[in-house]
């Protein structure tokens, strides 16, 4: 695993490489799925996620396109602290792994699909993600 050092200036040292980095080595990181922890300097707390999450937000705002719509953003904003909120985050982290793991797949049927329908790949996908979420409500669930 490689360790990051986050000092207070905000700079980023990669203790491997022993060099300082920047937030694109760190989604290069990402991309090329290297196992990585960014901590403290000084307390050594781990860091990791909020550079994640910096890094999603330049993202977000830079001229690509987004990948987190308005509305996407306010019905997760909503699951913060409600009960459902570990569903949410099993459901989206299992969804995405499925997602990537079968991309190939998906980018096949959306071929054949587009063909006859415009929405037939996206209800193929709900239809799926609806399947997942199934399997994670709680017995007591009416929803």
């Amino acid at each position: 695993m490689i360790k990051i050092k986050r000092y207070p200036n905000r700079r980023l040292y990669d203790t491997s490489k022993s060099h300082y980095i920047n937030l694109d080595y760190i989604r290069e990181l990402v991309i090329a799925n290297e196992e990585f922890q960014i901590v403290d300097s000084k307390t050594n707390e781990d860091k990791t996620r909020s550079i994640l999450i910096q890094i999603i937000s330049e993202e977000e705002t830079s001229d690509r396109q987004s990948l987190l719509t308005n509305t996407l953003l306010k019905r997760l904003i909503c699951f913060y602290g409600h009960d459902n909120q570990d569903y949410l985050q099993e459901f989206l982290e299992q969804s995405l792994s499925a997602f990537i793991e079968h991309q190939d797949d998906i980018l096949k049927l959306n071929s054949g699909i587009n063909k006859n329908s415009p929405f037939g790949l996206f209800s193929s996908i709900v239809e799926q993600n609806m399947n997942m979420w199934s399997k994670f409500k709680t017995p007591g669930d009416k929803k």
